[in-house]
């Protein structure tokens, strides 16, 4: 099972009432949410660790989760609140403003992390639940744990505005890297973390870092995989972009059934080293299944059966 650890909330999607006053509509989603309800159209067996409030939002991210199939019964539970993003668009391109103190979600703590079931073989961290604490140090923890023999994947989804105290967040992605054994990361989050440079030294450096593999995204210009042989580069699909809510999510989610499609969704066969062919059809399900997600609004990533 890959169990996807990270924030579950709720998107305020800009609407229009009827008569024609701006308005927000809420949507389940956050990263790791939606990377869990992804995977699991997607085919791959998936659960869900996570702070998740018995609040009325608490109760449609359950509800969602539940249809979809993923399975939250790790999740730690508890009456605080839900967290909200609310998201505006401009060109298609979303931005968020987060309402998250004293969340269910970010006042997870290292009592609250579960015992690992043997059937979990692959850990997937990313969102913002890396940047704010206490969760943030708990998930951390997780990920050292995890990667004893576990496949860990991290894509640290890096936003400045969001962290506060930058020196322990470069610390706390230090170790989380060297848990890592796939990284996904942005061009302008790696940029941000190491400087400016040519992409393949910035991503030599990630490895070097502990990962195995890194998979170097650019918007429209697709994503390269860095991994022990050559790189291997897959376009993006060009697609007409209603919003990027879950685009990345979604590509994650797609890399990580692409693993699993290819018997490769485990510690051993990744540290080993991946052949081309298995990269290229990981890499390729995963553009395909972003591409889907970012063509309709809000992240609503697909099912096999929808894509080309």
């Amino acid at each position: 099972m890959l169990l996807c650890a990270g924030e579950a909330l709720i998107d305020m999607l800009p609407r229009k009432t009827e008569g024609g006053e701006a308005a927000f509509a809420p949507y389940p989603g956050g990263s790791v949410f939606n990377t869990a309800v992804a995977a699991s159209r997607l085919g791959v067996k998936t659960g869900l660790f996570s702070g998740l409030s018995t609040d009325l939002f608490g109760e449609r991210l359950t509800a969602v989760l539940t249809a979809a199939g993923v399975d939250h019964r790790l999740a730690a539970r508890s009456d605080r609140p839900t967290t909200l993003a609310f998201v505006t668009l401009n060109a298609g391109q979303a931005s968020y403003a987060f309402y998250d103190e004293n969340t269910a979600g970010r006042m997870l703590s290292d009592a609250d992390l579960p015992e690992l079931p043997e059937d979990v073989t692959a850990v997937f961290f990313g969102g913002i639940s890396l940047a704010v604490e206490p969760c943030a140090e708990a998930y951390a923890t997780l990920a050292t744990r995890a990667a004893a023999d576990r496949l860990v994947m991290l894509d640290p989804n890096i936003r400045p505005g969001f962290i506060a105290d930058e020196t322990r967040f470069r610390s706390r992605m230090d170790r989380m890297l060297a848990a890592s054994d796939v990284v996904k990361i942005s061009d302008e989050d790696m940029e941000w973390l190491l400087g400016a440079g040519a992409l393949p030294d910035l991503a030599a450096h990630v490895q070097a870092k502990g990962p195995a593999l890194v998979l170097v995204t650019q918007g429209a210009e697709g994503v390269t995989a860095y991994g022990s042989g050559d790189p291997v580069h897959m376009p993006a699909t060009r697609v007409e972009v209603v919003d990027t809510v879950g685009a990345g999510d979604t590509f994650n989610a797609g890399f990580l059934a692409g693993l699993s499609d290819a018997g490769a969704l485990d510690k051993s066969t990744v540290r080993a080293g991946l052949t081309a062919e298995v990269l290229e059809a990981a890499l390729s399900l995963g553009v395909r299944a972003a591409a889907v997600t970012v063509g309709r609004a809000g992240a609503n990533p697909p099912r096999r059966d929808e894509l080309s």
